[in-house]
């Protein structure tokens, strides 16, 4: 499993991101799995990774909270609850499915 991280320069966001995604892997037994930092640097590099908002969670090339109606580009990123309202940073729990 590969799961990467992708975020821009000066996301407040990214680091909290980073740590439940830690405790999410340590739930599900996943020690074994490290999460991959990406940091964005441009707008051509955001094109390039359909980087769709900082914090972006990548499974295996997926973004597992993407809708298919995300803009491309250096924004700041929601992702989506199970109830379908918006959250800027996942839960422990919703980074597990």
């Amino acid at each position: 499993m590969r799961v990467e991280l992708l975020y821009f320069d000066g996301c407040p966001n990214w680091t909290v991101a980073d740590e439940r995604l830690g405790e999410a892997l340590r739930a599900l037994g996943r020690e074994d799995v490290a999460v991959e930092p990406c940091l964005v640097q441009s707008a051509a590099q955001a094109e390039s990774l359909a980087f769709v908002g900082s914090p972006s969670i990548r499974v295996d090339g997926a973004d597992p909270f993407a809708s298919g109606k995300e803009q491309i580009g250096l924004s700041f990123g929601c992702t989506r609850r199970r109830s379908g309202s918006a959250a800027r940073r996942p839960s422990t729990s919703s980074s597990r499915h």
